[in-house]
């Protein structure tokens, strides 16, 4: 079984352990196995009254949605334009504030070839938009236009979003492959191979640019960071450690984009680990045991993160101390973390976004968007909340003044 069927079963894995836990046939026939298994269902949501009001500003279609594959689209944002893209339909520039369109990329049909699997969400900088597609094509449009300005392959499919910076362009693919091409004309500058294990969690976070350098969340469980011109490596960091008997046991992934502040690198993996690094030099400032495969939500004091089996943490920034946890959400498979105001916001595969206050983590508003699975990263721009499902649909909150 090669390595992308390996990551799709596990994947399926996850979703089926998530949704309904485990059970035996000799179970579903006594009422102990029965309750058992009831405990394993994702936690039923209550009501309760909202303590701040959340208004949907605008929605709109962009295209055939990711639906299971688990490439965690998303979209990006840029001098005031929401970029997003659709696995079967194409890339559409938007007016942030409106959702009004501004221009949009098909990509042209080869007779007898399938028509191009857009993934991962595109990447925004330098004047581009840069998309991966699921048989290796990365694509590089004018942000102002649309216009395709150069095409180029990698040997993988590509399911986290290109970053873009100092003029070149940063590819992850689903093989631990990073490539970094010229952002004028595609050519390719350096790769950087990262081997992976055979069993992962489906999804990639993707390359982080800081001052020089790049952060790369691995399959491993490691942050490595490269020199951003010629690729060397500099340094590396476990963020899970791959420990357990089985390979399911032992996945580790950094699916999450790590995210920067100042020199200080927050990441979480899906061993339920989240650390704070020192940039420059990799050494750890503080761990903690609370984290998982989404990406960490950064406040002004906290570090917010949504563990494996659907508890939220508000860890403190300087200490990592745990300040709050919320477990009303067990079991609902929750996107990572993002920061709105005075609030951190999560997704679920449902569909719910759930409102949480930042200093004391209770539950503070639920909104909809749609009935479809949310898996991708959520985004905060300019007090705006975008956040695109499975089918997808792509829509924008705004908290109420």
């Amino acid at each position: 079984m090669n390595q992308v069927k390996l990551k799709q079963l596990a994947a399926i894995v996850l979703l089926g352990a998530a949704l309904s836990g485990c059970s035996t046939v000799k179970g579903w026939f006594t009422s102990k196995d029965a309750a058992a298994k009831k405990a394993q269902e994702p936690a039923e949501l209550v009501d309760f009254k909202p303590t701040v009001e959340v208004r949907k500003i605008w929605s709109t279609g962009i295209g055939k949605g990711e639906g299971r594959i688990g490439v965690r689209q998303h979209p990006a944002v840029a001098d005031g334009r929401v970029f997003a893209a659709a696995v079967q339909g194409g890339v559409v520039a938007l007016d942030l504030q409106t959702g009004k369109q501004v221009w949009e990329y098909k990509p042209e049909k080869v007779k007898k070839k399938p028509k191009l699997g857009l993934s991962g969400g595109p990447g925004v900088g330098e004047g581009l938009v840069v998309i991966g597609t699921l048989d290796g094509q990365v694509i590089a449009l004018d942000a102002a236009n649309g216009s395709e300005k150069w095409r180029a392959r990698v040997p993988n499919e590509v399911i986290a979003a290109p970053a873009i910076a100092q003029n070149l362009v940063f590819v992850r693919s689903n093989d631990g492959r990073v490539t970094a091409f010229e952002a004028s004309n595609g050519q390719r500058r350096w790769f950087h191979d990262k081997e992976s294990p055979s069993l992962t969690v489906r999804g990639n976070a993707s390359v982080l640019a800081g001052p020089g350098v790049v952060f790369v969340g691995n399959d491993d469980g490691t942050v490595d960071t490269l020199a951003m011109q010629d690729g060397r490596p500099l340094w590396s960091q476990a963020i899970g450690v791959p420990e357990g008997r089985t390979e399911l046991q032992r996945m580790a992934d950094v699916d999450g984009t790590p995210v920067l502040e100042d020199r200080i690198l927050y990441a979480t993996s899906f061993k339920n680990e989240t650390l704070a690094i020192d940039g420059p030099t990799g050494r750890p400032v503080w761990s903690r045991d609370h984290g998982g495969a989404g990406a960490v939500g950064v406040s002004s004091g906290l570090v917010v993160v949504a563990d494996n089996a659907g508890s939220v943490w508000g860890l403190d920034k300087g200490t990592g101390s745990a300040m709050w946890s919320q477990a009303a959400l067990a079991r609902r498979s929750l996107t990572g973390a993002a920061i709105q105001g005075d609030y951190a916001v999560v997704g679920d595969y449902k569909g719910y976004l759930h409102w949480l206050r930042l200093d004391n983590g209770e539950l503070a508003a639920r909104e909809r968007a749609g009935h479809d699975a949310l898996v991708g990263q959520l985004i905060v721009v300019d007090g705006i909340l975008l956040v695109q499902n499975t089918d997808g649909k792509l829509i924008a909150f705004r908290l109420a003044q």
